[in-house]
């Protein structure tokens, strides 16, 4: 392998224990191999997010991203190069070898790159969903139960079953982060809760305000949230070892969020809600043990 890969695999691995901590500690219970691939599919997406969301988080490091342009411009600039770059199974910037080299080899499918690009792109022009089909067949298709498919090479299921259960985590932690981050969201103009919900209880997150209108809708996503993880776990029995403990480590992990969104009475307007660093060391520990705790369902 090339020290031009090497470099872009380091950065990989930095962008995902900077910006992605669960995902982090997960990967680290996988073989090298396995775990240098994890954190390649979380930079692809972390760029193409911090685009639309944060474009000052991208580093001068990440040339592959363009510096210049719009929003839109700079998007579909770097769309393209990961396209032509795949096509070619190589690239000048270390990230991006290291991202089509990784997927080349592990024979993940292009087209799932396209519907998440496809998602990336809905967030210049949607800034909210009118029901919760809408927001999940829409939206999270591209940018979430996506996310299970691309992972699902690089954790070497036992069976194709596993297909759906990774799909089901995809679209939970994806909700997850959209419980937790209402007050970073509508910073940005956006409102990833379904439009139906909200009018249905009365609430209105634009208030910035805990009410019971609003801890009555929250509850409601919550615990629909929670049975996207009930539907994930029966695919944690359908990977091998190492690959359970670290799926099963961001299982618990992100799940424990929504406890501490509960915790706080539903308060996702003063500050993101987060689990302390030595509780997700010591769920990774228990996963390496053999005993990963059972998630609050």
């Amino acid at each position: 392998m090339s020290t031009r890969v090497d470099a872009g695999y380091r950065r990989c691995a930095e962008l995902t224990r900077e910006y992605g901590t669960t995902y982090y500690w997960g990967a680290r219970l996988l073989p090298t191999a396995q775990r240098r691939d994890v954190y390649t599919v979380y930079a692809l997406c972390r760029l193409a997010d911090d685009i639309v969301d944060e474009p000052e988080k991208v580093s001068e490091d990440d040339a592959a991203v363009p510096r210049d342009g719009t929003t839109e411009e700079r998007l579909d600039g770097f769309r393209r190069t990961f396209f032509d770059s795949l096509s070619r199974g190589t690239a000048e910037q270390p990230v991006m070898a290291a991202i089509v080299e990784s997927i080349n080899r592990r024979g993940t499918s292009p087209e799932c790159f396209e519907r998440f690009f496809n998602a990336m792109e809905l967030d210049l022009t949607r800034t909210t969903w009118a029901t919760w089909e809408d927001l999940r067949d829409g939206y999270m298709e591209g940018s979430a139960a996506v996310i299970g498919e691309m992972m699902l090479p690089v954790l070497e299921p036992l069976t194709p079953d596993a297909k759906e259960p990774a799909r089901a985590l995809g679209h939970a932690f994806q909700l997850t982060n959209f419980l937790r981050d209402v007050g970073e969201d509508l910073d940005r103009g956006r409102v990833y809760l379904p439009q139906e919900d909200l009018e249905r209880h009365g609430a209105d997150p634009w208030e910035r305000r805990v009410t019971p209108q609003w801890r009555a809708v929250m509850a409601e996503q919550i615990e629909r949230n929670r049975d996207l993880y009930r539907q994930a776990v029966p695919g944690l029995d359908m990977l091998p070892k190492a690959s359970k403990a670290c799926v099963g480590t961001a299982l618990v992990l992100y799940s424990r969020i929504l406890e501490r969104i509960e915790e706080a009475d539903y308060d996702v307007f003063s500050g993101r809600l987060r689990v302390p660093g030595r509780e997700k060391a010591g769920v990774a520990l228990r996963a390496v043990a053999g005993s990963l705790p059972t998630p609050r369902l």
